[in-house]
């Protein structure tokens, strides 16, 4: 796509407000200060407080910056070219904002967001995956219906992972597992026997004997580094979530609930992520998975980014590609193409802009509900217990993520992830079950659980109730 073409729109710039901004919501709110056809002007957050000092830490001059508990204040400061900062999004959809950047992470507070931004009429850019996960499908339907676009968010894994696999597809290429880096490298110095990851280093000394595949066998060298590094963690509930969005919008399923996740040297993973009679791993076509990028300290990492592996169907193509750098793995049966890039709020605008100026989303032409990320018990849990989603990666204790086929919410069917967080056991749940809508209290007046009917509703032709 030719990005320039933005500038040549006769208008003026996309104004945009941020909701949640931590993180990604702060680098946005920088980038919103240097892309030529964008602005953004309005950022909330929990408080308005948190969202002013969000807003004078990218570089505002707080003179301009005015905390409004009213639409009519909003109205004021944002007439007056200056900056708004709210508690709350409804004190802020009256003005001339064309998208809604929802940022919080926070799957209720998100569904109530989502629901507001879409029937005020504006672009929804949806960066937290929690609330994607659990109804993303029925967001982008409901916002056709209403003339906007749904949508997730360059920079962000899962739309930059689509638009690689879309773009692979426009090209005729066969894909044969598409996916992403790990949320932390696998570092292993040789010098002192250390593996590290996230910060946490444990003593590895067998992971020099499994430095390099040569001649072995994809399931052996996986399991065996599996086993050196046993002591770190080597799944994460972001990974799976964020490939869930991938499934929904391109319909590709992953190999197993858990994923492979093989901790991997980049140039091995058209080596692993094949088909089994390609030496890989994969019983399927068409899988989503990720790596655990291994490298030395001096090394470049994956830096977060996605990956399409393909087949050589022109070995003669492939060998000239190949001498040029491309990896292509040791039969020559595949290759990976890949975008070593994830910049998170600093490339969103794009995102935006296409949202805006060409009433396009960032992620697939028709998402649909293929999977659901769902939660099984580690240990036994009581009722009365608190689900509670706690700490960097949203995770819940005592459980691990899974991703299934989805399906309607009956008592019977596993509950989503993130529509079981924070949500209080009204029975025990036993170590090794899933956690069912029977298990897990709702209350009435949940958006998250009436977006989802809805979405059943769409996509299942299960009755639905009204949206409050």
């Amino acid at each position: 796509m030719n990005y320039h073409r933005y500038f040549a729109a006769d208008r003026g710039p996309v104004e945009t407000c941020v909701v949640g901004t931590g993180g990604f919501g702060r680098s946005f709110l920088a980038q919103g200060l240097r892309v030529p056809m964008m602005r953004c002007r309005v950022a909330v957050d929990r408080e308005a407080e948190v969202a002013a000092r969000a807003l004078a830490s990218v570089g505002i001059d707080p003179a301009r910056i005015h905390v409004c508990t009213t639409p009519e204040e909003a109205q004021a400061a944002f007439a007056a070219g200056d900056f708004v900062a709210a508690g709350d999004l409804a004190t802020v959809l009256g003005l001339p904002i064309e998208v809604v950047v929802e940022a919080t992470g926070h799957p209720e507070a998100g569904a109530r967001h989502a629901r507001l931004t879409l029937e005020a009429g504006k672009h929804l850019a949806v960066v937290s995956k929690e609330l994607d996960s659990v109804v993303g499908p029925g967001l982008a339907r409901l916002a056709a219906t209403r003339g906007v676009v749904a949508t997730p968010v360059d920079g962000d894994q899962p739309s930059l992972l689509i638009g690689l696999v879309t773009w692979a597809q426009t090209l005729g290429f066969e894909i044969v597992a598409a996916g992403k880096s790990s949320e932390y490298d696998f570092v292993f110095d040789a010098a002192t026997d250390e593996l590290t990851s996230n910060g946490r280093s444990i003593a590895a000394p067998g992971m020099a004997a499994h430095l390099t595949i040569g001649t072995r066998p994809a399931a052996e060298i996986v399991a065996a580094r599996a086993e050196v590094a046993a002591m770190l963690p080597q799944r994460a509930v972001p990974d799976l979530c964020e490939l869930l969005i991938v499934g929904n919008a391109t319909g590709f399923l992953p190999d197993r609930p858990e994923l492979h996740a093989p901790i991997a040297r980049i140039s091995e993973v058209p080596d692993l992520l094949a088909g089994r009679h390609e030496g890989g791993l994969l019983a399927g076509e068409k899988r989503i998975d990720v790596f655990h990028c291994l490298r030395a300290p001096h090394e470049p990492s994956f830096a977060g980014g996605v990956f399409v592996v393909v087949r050589c169907t022109d070995r003669e193509t492939w060998d000239m590609l190949a001498e040029k750098g491309h990896v292509v793995s040791r039969s020559g049966a595949t290759a990976m193409l890949y975008l070593p890039r994830h910049l998170l709020g600093a490339e969103a605008a794009t995102t935006i802009l296409e949202a805006a100026l060409l009433g396009a989303s960032s992620g697939g032409m028709d998402p649909r509900p293929h999977l659901d990320l769902v939660a099984r018990a580690t240990q036994p849990l009581p009722a009365g217990g608190v689900l509670a989603m706690g700490g960097h990666h949203h995770t819940i204790e005592g459980t691990t993520a899974e991703l299934v086929p989805a399906r309607a919410l009956t008592p019977d069917a596993p509950a989503p992830f993130y529509l079981a967080a924070n949500r209080t056991l009204v029975r025990p749940v036993a170590a090794g079950q899933l956690i069912t809508m029977a298990d897990i209290a709702v209350e009435a007046g949940s958006e998250l659980l009436a977006l989802r009917r809805l979405q059943d509703s769409a996509f299942f032709g299960t009755p639905a109730p009204a949206v409050a």
